[in-house]
């Protein structure tokens, strides 16, 4: 028996919140905390004392499974642009790794014995080693006064410790001199978004319910019109498959439109479905929903933009710029904050998540 979507759930609070068994909701509400906790204890650990080491040889950023894989993507997208060193991004620690090298790494996976064995060569040989990560098992264990061990203190489920990890490594980026983020603010952002993306907002004025809702009952196609934007779509597609079940494309959108088929099926998709139409008949076109996600700015991004609204008319542009002043940094940051509570609102309307949203149709 299909499961159908109970929309009427998202304006419900006292249903949200019986349905919200997990505490979701809360747990993603707290990603300005996550920051701000990630920043304190950098601070007591001497983070910037402890990297001030010169102009690294490298950066390397360690791509493990879980959000670990899209923060380190976003990581490198943000550094790319003015990062007068390389920076590397994978799985385990490269075999030239020195102690001229900087690793940086977030697991939410204690007994992760690959990459236990990773961070000690690294740091066996040298390198400078930054982990955010539970603080016992192997992982840990690897950097036991070799490295800096950045341990969680707000406890959160492994799949909305985006936050954290994020911080760690703009904070460790801000040591080495690599970038500039203010995680001050960067906190206060997450707490407003958090605020605007209250289970008991409506859904008109709730960007985060307004999302799911845009995009129930469709293929998601996250294309970005950056590198920044399409990192964040990654987490975005993460965030709907850990939550709802639901499976995004992910690209940039000339390498999106480069594809003849999904082309076409983006551009019929975005018409309003046929309430009559049967959603089972195979012949039926794939709906679908394109949202084009904007993080930088500039005539670049400007003229990204302008060609892909021209070629995608029926496409959502979702552009944080337009919403608040700040930096690409909180812009990227805060997006990625509301796809993570759009897609728990989604997983507990779908009963993917929860169990209260769940209803099947009568049958006779």
């Amino acid at each position: 028996m299909p499961t159908v979507l109970d929309d009427t759930l998202l304006d419900d609070p006292a249903r949200l919140a019986e349905a919200d068994s997990a505490g979701l909701l809360r747990a993603a509400a707290m990603a300005g905390a996550q920051v701000r906790a990630a920043a304190e204890l950098a601070a007591e650990l001497g983070l910037a004392d402890r990297l001030d080491v010169g102009r690294p040889r490298a950066v390397v950023l360690i791509d493990r499974p879980g959000v670990s894989r899209t923060l380190t993507r976003l990581l490198a997208a943000l550094l790319a642009p003015s990062c007068p060193v390389p920076v590397v991004v994978a799985e385990v620690v490269p075999s030239w790794i020195g102690a001229l090298d900087v690793v940086f790494a977030h697991t939410d996976d204690p007994g992760d014995r690959e990459l236990a064995a990773s961070l000690e060569r690294a740091a066996r040989f040298g390198a400078s080693v930054v982990l955010s990560a539970p603080a016992e098992g192997p992982v840990a264990a690897a950097v036991a006064g070799k490295g800096v061990l950045l341990a969680p203190r707000i406890p959160v489920p492994p799949e909305l410790a985006f936050p954290r990890g994020l911080a760690a490594g703009l904070l460790t980026a801000n040591a080495l001199g690599l970038l500039v983020a203010d995680v001050e603010v960067l906190a206060d952002q997450l707490d407003l978004e958090a605020e605007k993306d209250y289970l008991a907002r409506d859904s008109f004025a709730n960007p985060a319910k307004a999302l799911a809702l845009r995009v129930a009952d469709r293929v998601p196609l996250l294309w970005g019109l950056d590198p920044v934007a399409v990192a964040v779509g990654e987490h975005a597609a993460h965030a709907f498959a850990a939550h709802a079940a639901t499976v995004c494309d992910v690209e940039d959108y000339r390498q999106a439109l480069a594809r003849p088929a999904l082309r076409r099926a983006a551009i019929s998709g975005g018409a309003e479905r046929d309430i009559f139409a049967d959603p089972d008949d195979p012949s039926g076109d794939i709906p679908t929903r394109v949202l084009l996600l904007s993080v930088r700015t500039g005539p670049a991004t400007d003229a990204a933009r302008f060609q892909a609204e021209d070629l995608l008319p029926g496409a959502d542009v979702i552009a944080p710029a337009e919403e608040f002043e700040a930096d690409e940094i909180v812009r990227a940051a805060v997006l990625a904050l509301r796809f993570e509570l759009a897609a728990v609102y989604l997983g507990l309307a779908a009963g993917s998540i929860g169990g209260a949203g769940r209803f099947e149709p009568v049958t006779a």
